[in-house]
């Protein structure tokens, strides 16, 4: 059994809205640190979360798409490959999680 005409098209513009968010209106997010940024610049440990090794191997470290710097459009495009990233992984698990038909 799959899903309903009205599922579907909830999930798509879902989907739709979330990719419009994420391409046209995150470049316009604060450039100040966040809360944890900025508790940890003014107790003088942020140094030693940007030393550890693992975040220099993230596919888009700190919104910088690689090739694009860090501009309104290389935001945009973070935001639209994270966006569609997560919807794989969340349809993705949504559908190892389902329940098995019994036909």
């Amino acid at each position: 059994m799959g899903l309903d005409r009205n599922t579907k098209i909830f999930i798509l513009g879902a989907l739709l809205l979330s990719l419009f968010l994420a391409i046209f209106i995150s470049p316009f997010a604060s450039p100040f640190p966040t809360g944890l940024e900025r508790v940890a610049e003014d107790q003088g440990f942020l140094e030693k979360g940007e030393e550890w090794s693992a975040w220099k191997l993230a596919p888009i470290p700190d919104y910088a798409m690689p090739g694009l710097g860090e501009g309104a459009l290389a935001t945009g495009v973070a935001g639209l490959v994270g966006t569609l990233a997560v919807f794989a992984i969340g349809y993705a698990i949504a559908l190892f999680i389902k329940p098995k038909s019994k036909s």
